[in-house]
């Protein structure tokens, strides 16, 4: 077990680093090898010759691309010194960056909308996972039946309408009409209970579109662990029928779910962009919207990397789960 762990988080140390690099490359080598200058699009929109001199100083663009990378590495954990144009930024490790249009490190505003995001991937998970493992258990029990086919269809609306659709929709008649609900968010240290009307719809809204995933995923995987020949002898020997679905084909149904679940839910934690927006949350997948729109490539930078440390992150936490879920599987 301890070594396994030791090799899976040595995989993960060489996948961040692999993510870092490519994605480094993506946003600073790249526009440079296609004939772009990368300072003019860190400093927005609007800027004189003078800042974007200014800005490439800073951010050493001058310098290779494997310098640049090591200089941005070294600021991740020990901090840096943005020195030109006469002035010099300091931002403190870890830093992702610097964004020179709203003159501020990316790392406090990545930790600021964090929480945001966190709460909303939280609440979300344990509503789809609830109901969608749920129904698609009783679904795969009880096959061909009403029940089956109006989840089914139920699910297959979940996975077909958009959230902004259905995050519209639920906005205008919960919030706006019936007024149930809040609309606007509050952070849970203000007002924990308003802070949870207002992330019902959220959570919801979200929660649809991945129940409706996971219904279907769990009725396949269930009705193919129910066929194998080990749960035929469950049920030969004896054993009560609670035994055998709870005890026997949920760990290897649940083992597939869990494989998703990871990467979902490690996705969502880089900002579940749509949902954000929709609902107007100040998340980081708002914050990437907004950083799009403005051009602020350093931020769009840290919202990325944060993304791809979350599911790096949790496909190790499931890989080390599947030993908990699932016997058969073995750790070595």
């Amino acid at each position: 077990m301890i070594a396994y762990l030791v090799r899976r988080l040595f995989g993960v140390v060489m996948t961040l680093l692999v993510v870092v690099l490519v994605t480094f490359v993506i946003f600073f080598g790249i526009p440079k090898m296609t004939g772009v200058d990368p300072a003019t699009m860190y400093v927005g929109r609007q800027a004189d010759a003078r800042a974007i001199e200014a800005v490439r100083q800073k951010l050493g663009l001058d310098d290779p691309i494997l310098v640049q990378f090591w200089h941005f590495l070294c600021g991740l954990f020990a901090g840096r010194d943005y020195t030109g144009g006469g002035d010099t930024v300091h931002c403190s490790a870890p830093c992702f960056g610097y964004s020179f249009v709203h003159e501020q490190p990316i790392w406090p505003e990545l930790t600021d909308r964090l929480p945001v995001t966190l709460g909303l991937a939280g609440g979300a998970c344990v509503l789809w996972l609830a109901g969608g493992v749920a129904t698609g258990i009783l679904s795969a029990l009880k096959r061909g039946s009403l029940w089956d086919r109006t989840a089914m269809g139920v699910a297959l609306a979940g996975v077909s309408l958009p959230i902004y659709f259905t995050g519209v929709i639920s906005l205008a008649v919960f919030s706006y009409n019936l007024d149930w609900v809040s609309n606007e968010y509050t952070p849970f240290g203000q007002d924990p209970a308003r802070w949870f009307s207002g992330m019902i719809l959220p959570w919801v809204t979200l929660a649809f579109l991945y129940a409706a995933m996971y219904a279907r995923l769990t009725r396949a995987t269930m009705l193919e662990v129910l066929g194998e020949d080990y749960i035929r002898t469950a049920r030969a020997k004896g054993l009560r029928e609670r035994t055998v679905i709870g005890k026997h084909a949920m760990r290897s149904t649940m083992t597939p779910v869990l494989t998703i679940l990871g990467m979902d839910l490690g996705a969502l934690i880089g900002g579940a962009i749509l949902t954000e927006t929709t609902f107007s949350l100040p998340g980081l997948g708002q914050a990437a919207v907004r950083a799009i729109d403005e051009r602020d490539l350093p931020l769009i930078l840290g919202v990325t990397l944060v993304t791809a440390a979350s599911v790096v992150v949790a496909n190790l936490v499931v890989d080390l789960l599947y030993a908990v879920i699932d016997p058969r599987v073995r750790l070595s």
